[in-house]
């Protein structure tokens, strides 16, 4: 990862090439490329159980004082400069200074999306918003051919967007996560599953 002016970071995509991971918005967000001083403003809000519960276990139970720091220092940003996942933070554009969540795409056969979102944030449709914009960089910028997006089945939220966003439920499995054994449930679209669903959209 190189960093560019006004905290863009450029990274490698699917192919040879390589591809600056800019700012991106919707009609109520900014998606800002990660950096490790966002840990400070993302530690308190994402050490809640509503936020976790869901989370594979490798996020630890009760979470560390230090522990998004750690984690951004020691996995998300190494991630983001080896061109194996792309990370931003999600803020109001209300409010752009306040941290509220964070959305990440990762290279990988088995997961290629992952989010969190505050609790006091929650029930308004913000995180649905993001994953229509980071899904069409994940096919349109990006260049990868398939998405997909594993969840515990009992988090009906998270399945509402992968139904909205036309994803297929393609497998069921057991998993482990923060708050025990649940079922999991395994959601996929493809490249062209997403053009035509954007085209159908358009006309």
């Amino acid at each position: 990862m190189r960093l560019l002016p006004g905290g863009a970071q450029e990274s490698r995509c699917a192919g040879e090439g390589r591809v600056v991971t800019t700012q991106l918005e919707t009609p109520r967000l900014w998606l800002r490329p990660l950096e490790l001083a966002d840990a400070a403003q993302a530690q308190p809000l994402f050490a809640q159980w509503e936020v976790v519960r869901y989370l594979t276990n490798k996020v630890p139970w009760p979470f560390p004082p230090d522990g998004v720091h750690a984690y951004y220092r020691d996995v998300a940003l190494p991630q983001a400069e080896h061109g194996e996942a792309w990370h931003w933070t999600l803020r109001m554009k209300s409010d752009p200074g306040r941290l509220i969540g964070a959305i990440s795409l990762l290279k990988g056969r088995e997961i290629n999306r992952g989010f969190w979102l505050g609790a006091a944030w929650h029930g308004q449709g913000l995180m649905s918003e993001v994953c229509g914009v980071v899904t069409d960089y994940w096919f349109e910028t990006l260049g990868f051919p398939l998405l997909r997006v594993p969840k515990a089945a009992a988090n009906t939220a998270s399945r509402r967007i992968s139904e909205r966003q036309g994803m297929r439920l393609v497998e069921t499995k057991d998993g482990e996560y923060v708050s025990g054994r649940l079922l999991t449930e395994v959601w996929e679209i493809t490249a062209e599953e997403w053009r035509a669903r954007k085209a159908a959209r358009i006309g």
